[in-house]
């Protein structure tokens, strides 16, 4: 019992002491201990997310009609590459033609009527100032001039926004591209607004990543990304990062991580291709970015990539 209360005694001793004597009999200072402050989490190198191919802005339109109408014919089918100002389709317009062509008699009418009328009005003019008659004759021919020039006015709205509607009934493309999706078939009756056709520039194609909430504090634009797509025997392209959103959203692709908070979000993170790849628009991706802290080669990147996949 003694010897084990002076080892107690003989450690407390030692624990308490600021410096120890080496077997030399010199000072010498004891181990320096890690403060947790000094511990820092290792971070991985890459960030892994998914995205999907998609068009730069303005280069994926849906074609949809002014004016609602039968679809009397369709001058495309899907994956025929067409140019700005092509008439994709044809709304049946005969009906507008008719009313048209009535509109225009209505003008010639008018114009009849404003001839007829100036002459009778000139005429009363001559006979008032010879006082052959009263002031009340010429008053009754400027009306019937006024109303004349009335229904001409009228007449030619009508002609105008006829030609309108019915110019309206030819749906040509907006841009040079690629019909990717033909929502009509002859016959169909569209609505204003009824979607006609899908172009899109497939020239003018970049990804589009969702990067996890957590990560985006790493992003950089034109950081060095590299892209895979299953089916493509492990092939990878080049891209870089070129344009980071100001607000996050919520995932599209997949669920939420359940590793992560269930109210974690994404930022979708923008990004140019930088070489020629043979994915369709809308395909789903993994990307693989670098941040410039941390570069990657694209054998580095597809070594890490195969790992995740």
């Amino acid at each position: 019992m003694r010897l084990i209360t002076a080892l107690i005694l003989i450690a407390t001793g030692a624990a308490s002491s600021y410096l120890i004597l080496s077997h030399n009999g010199k000072e010498a200072s004891p181990p320096k201990q890690i403060q947790p402050a000094q511990v820092q989490s290792a971070q991985p190198a890459i960030i892994v997310a998914e995205g999907r191919i998609a068009a730069y802005p303005g280069a994926n339109v849906v074609v949809a009609s002014e004016t609602p109408g039968i679809i009397s014919a369709v001058r495309m089918h899907e994956l025929d590459v067409v140019q700005k100002g092509q008439v994709l389709a044809d709304l049946r317009k005969s009906d507008l033609l008719a009313e048209r062509e009535e509109a225009l008699a209505k003008v010639k009418e008018a114009e009849a009527d404003i001839r007829l009328a100036g002459s009778e009005n000139l005429r009363t003019q001559q006979l008032v100032e010879r006082q052959f008659i009263s002031r009340q004759g010429l008053d009754r021919t400027e009306r019937d001039l006024s109303a004349a020039q009335a229904r001409l006015s009228v007449a030619q709205a009508a002609v105008k926004r006829l030609s309108a509607q019915i110019e309206k009934t030819r749906i040509i493309a907006p841009i040079n591209g690629t019909v990717v999706i033909r929502h009509v078939d002859e016959g169909e009756a569209v609505a204003p607004g009824g979607a006609v056709a899908t172009l899109a520039d497939l020239s003018r194609l970049r990804v589009e990543a969702e990067v996890d909430e957590f990560d985006i504090g790493r992003i950089r634009i034109g950081d060095q990304v590299s892209i895979s797509a299953e089916g493509y025997d492990g092939s990878h392209w080049l891209g870089k990062v070129e344009e980071l959103p100001d607000a996050v959203r919520e995932r599209g692709m997949r669920p939420q991580d359940v590793a992560r908070p269930s109210d974690a979000r994404i930022l979708l993170v923008k990004v140019a291709l930088q070489e020629h790849v043979p994915l369709k628009l809308g395909q789903r991706v993994e990307v693989v970015i670098s941040p410039a802290n941390s570069r990657l080669s694209l054998s580095g990147a597809e070594k890490i990539s195969k790992k995740t996949m």
